[in-house]
């Protein structure tokens, strides 16, 4: 895929990370779905580590400036949550190699969902809420609040992924 095709999907999804939490946040309890991480990690995973983590910089930021989502007082953490999943999402995927597409695109993903939300835990902890992040938020916070959210992203980022291959729009993973 060429450098230009890169930058054009990952803008597309940094519009997306300013689209999507609109939509999501005007149906109550929309924002539990995390709908922001989802083009994060799409990008990630088509355009490569570079890319996922520019769009996992620049999404929220945008989004916080011009739509106050997040606010700015979590825009910080959350820029280098999405920046984890974008770049962890694109290494895995380029280190996966099982042979079966949907198994690298699962494993890379989950990968990218753990350490995301391990990255988050940690920086909040000694960082953006030092003293006052404990265990039990971040549980709370990164997997029961956070389990609608999971659940979409592992149903539907592999599959557009996949099918963004079989159409033709990206690259085979593994070409017959």
């Amino acid at each position: 895929m060429t450098a230009t095709k890169r930058l054009v999907l990952t803008a597309v999804n940094i519009a997306l990370c300013l689209v999507l939490p609109m939509a999501f946040h005007s149906i109550p309890n929309g924002g539990k779905i995390m709908p922001m991480h989802i083009p994060v990690l799409l990008c990630g995973m088509v355009c490569g580590a570079p890319y996922g983590a520019v769009c996992g910089l620049l999404g929220p930021m945008l989004s916080s400036v011009l739509t106050g989502m997040p606010t700015a007082a979590l825009m910080p953490a959350m820029m280098v949550e999405c920046a984890a999943y974008g770049l962890t999402t694109g290494l895995m995927l380029r280190l996966v190699r099982t042979g079966k597409t949907y198994a690298d695109l699962y494993l890379s993903l989950v990968a990218a969902m753990l350490i995301g939300r391990l990255v988050s835990g940690v920086t909040k902890a000694l960082f953006f809420m030092a003293g006052q992040y404990t265990m039990q938020a971040w549980i709370a916070a990164s997997f029961v609040t956070a389990l609608p959210g999971i659940v979409l992203q592992l149903a539907v980022v592999p599959s557009i992924v996949y099918y963004l291959m079989r159409a033709g729009l990206i690259p085979q993973r593994y070409p017959r």
